[in-house]
């Protein structure tokens, strides 16, 4: 029930002329002493509401064709973002004026190349943080040739897919009907839970399982210059017409701003009132030493056990996200950088390393990502850390569950797969990792689909659970979740997770990215937190544990990979900390 009236706020619309506040369901006194909860009641959506069209329909699973128009339309290089907006607004009410598509479905992209080069992230940050659902994605590595794309910001939905249910097939078949190779930077941006079979948390309610969206209004940062875009989509069979799209897009245009302004890539001085962790330090320390104790019997079938933390943060001020976000892409070198807020709903933001997959038509890449070290203070101490993770038999195992994981799930679905390089090292500003990469072709490019869900869960943040983990995660499912890689079971672990894990991953550690005509890349979401206006931040991250883990260690590195978030805050009240309970 409480799933279902999520998915009518997503649907709830309001124009410039007339307002609807919508209230979130009443809660529970129970929900509000949990310590993760995130309050919803009395929150209003005046401006943020906008009438849109989901295109996944709640249990249709019958194929559909693509949509009968797919158009890019691309005018005149302007100079300036306003001079770009002032194209679009012509061009729309003509398009409005003259109705050209006959077709009882479609999706039409009108782009203008604007000269001036600004930055998508600044953009994103001038509008309204009321201006509902929005995005932004910058991809890892930037190619430095001219009118290459850096990063995209959009907002509002021209169409959006979002259901309660596991991302399926005829999902997959919904979002790619609306794309084509034809129109490539016509996109579906969105993330999926970690594990849609588990209770689903009040802060992650809105997400959905899922949650895709093309952007009605995107703006392009590319290399050497810039690009503003509107989005059109409608189908008549989804009860959402040329003209219901069309009306909602100059709706949504009139709250666009084309004042930009250049942020500073730094947070203000904010004070930490209170930090909670789940599972404390304590608890913890038990579950770490009991999962060693399974990895090491002799007739113990486990080989990798990961463990999962959340911290909540209460700062002195707000937390603005897209600063926060800003800040982690000045030194996100070699990362992606990714938000996504539905409407009712927090941010969800992250700089992550680990790449699950890209594909361009039938080119396949993946990557295998573990082990992790701090970089040195000086260029002797950096090499040293290096060799000493190069040469960790811990590492090495860790390491190597992953890497040959992802290869099996490749040669599934791919003619051939090479492994090059097999182990190096990765370095990032604050960390460094082991790292391979793995390249395959596909057969089809309809395998797409089941390259996602066969990657997902990376083996680097989940895995297949056996009898004897049932048993550990008995024992230790009180204080905190476990999840088991086995190398040769890998598929049920998100159900024993679902019971046992006390707090609700979301869309941490699931696949964000997006769907493209010829083109598609995700990342694994992990170095990610979900941050919203009062209500201050849960900050994610895991670790793996084999044989030969130290639970203080394991709980330091947890310190490190979080750190990207925490750095950004100054420690306050003391007493109020969790290491001192």
């Amino acid at each position: 029930m409480a799933t279902a009236t999520a998915h009518k706020w997503l649907t709830n619309f309001t124009n410039n002329t007339k307002c609807s506040n919508i209230l979130a369901p009443p809660i529970s006194k129970r929900q509000q002493q949990h310590p993760m909860f995130f309050t919803y009641n009395y929150r209003f959506m005046c401006q943020g509401c906008y009438l849109s069209m989901n295109g996944c329909r709640e249990g249709e699973n019958h194929a559909r064709n693509p949509v009968g128009t797919i158009e890019t339309r691309t005018l005149a290089p302007v100079a300036s973002p306003a001079m770009a907006m002032y194209s679009l607004n012509m061009a729309i009410s003509q398009l409005k004026s003259d109705s050209p598509f006959c077709t009882s479905s479609g999706v039409v992209r009108v782009e203008v190349p604007i000269q001036e080069h600004v930055e998508a992230i600044d953009w994103l940050h001038s509008q309204s943080h009321l201006l509902l659902p929005r995005c932004f994605f910058s991809g890892r590595e930037h190619n430095p040739c001219h009118g290459n794309l850096v990063s995209v910001a959009g907002v509002g939905s021209a169409v959006f897919f979002c259901q309660s249910h596991q991302f399926s097939y005829w999902d997959w078949i919904s979002v790619r009907r609306f794309l084509s190779e034809r129109c490539p930077l016509i996109r579906a941006y969105g993330a999926i839970r970690f594990n849609a079979k588990s209770k689903v948390s009040s802060e992650w309610r809105a997400f959905g399982s899922f949650y895709f969206m093309i952007p009605q209004v995107e703006f392009n940062e590319l290399e050497g210059g810039s690009m503003l875009t509107t989005t059109i989509a409608w189908d008549n069979a989804l009860s959402w017409s040329w003209e219901n799209a069309i009306n909602a897009l100059q709706a949504t245009l009139c709250k666009v701003s084309s004042s930009i302004v250049k942020f500073p890539k730094q947070a203000p001085p904010t004070l930490i009132l209170s930090s909670h962790n789940i599972p404390s330090k304590v608890d913890w320390d038990l579950a770490v030493n009991r999962a060693l104790q399974m990895i090491e019997q002799n007739d113990s079938l486990l080989a990798k056990v990961v463990l999962a933390r959340s911290t909540r943060v209460m700062p002195t001020a707000d937390i603005d996200p897209l600063r926060w976000l800003a800040c982690l892409k000045v030194e996100g070198g070699n990362a992606y950088q990714f938000f996504l807020q539905p409407p009712n709903a927090p941010a969800f933001i992250g700089n992550t390393p680990e790449q699950l997959f890209h594909r361009k038509r039938l080119h396949i890449n993946s990557e295998a990502l573990a082990g992790t070290r701090a970089r040195g203070v000086s260029v002797a101490l950096d090499h040293q850390i290096e060799l000493d993770l190069l040469t960790s038999p811990k590492d090495d195992i860790e390491f190597t569950i992953v890497r040959e994981t992802i290869r099996r799930k490749l040669e599934a679905v791919c003619e051939n797969v090479v492994i090059k390089p097999k182990k190096i090292i990765r370095k990032l500003p604050r960390i460094q990792h082991l790292f391979a990469q793995l390249v395959g072709r596909l057969r089809s490019e309809e395998d797409e689909f089941e390259i996602l869900s066969s990657l997902h869960p990376s083996p680097a943040v989940c895995g297949f659970p056996t009898k004897e983990a049932q048993l550990l995660i008995a024992e230790t499912g009180a204080s905190m979740g476990l999840l088991i890689t086995c190398p040769n079971h890998l598929n049920l672990c998100s159900l024993i997770f679902s019971a046992t894990e006390v707090f609700d991953r979301g869309m941490y550690a699931g696949p964000v990215g997006w769907f493209g005509g010829g083109e598609s890349e995700f990342a694994v979401g992990i170095r990610s937190a979900l941050v919203e206006k009062d209500l201050g931040a849960l900050i994610y991250a895991g670790t793996g544990i084999v044989e030969g883990s130290c639970p203080y260690l394991e709980w330091d590195e947890l310190e490190l990979k979080i750190s990207q978030f925490t750095k950004l805050l100054k420690l306050d009240l003391p007493l109020r900390q969790e290491s001192r309970l």
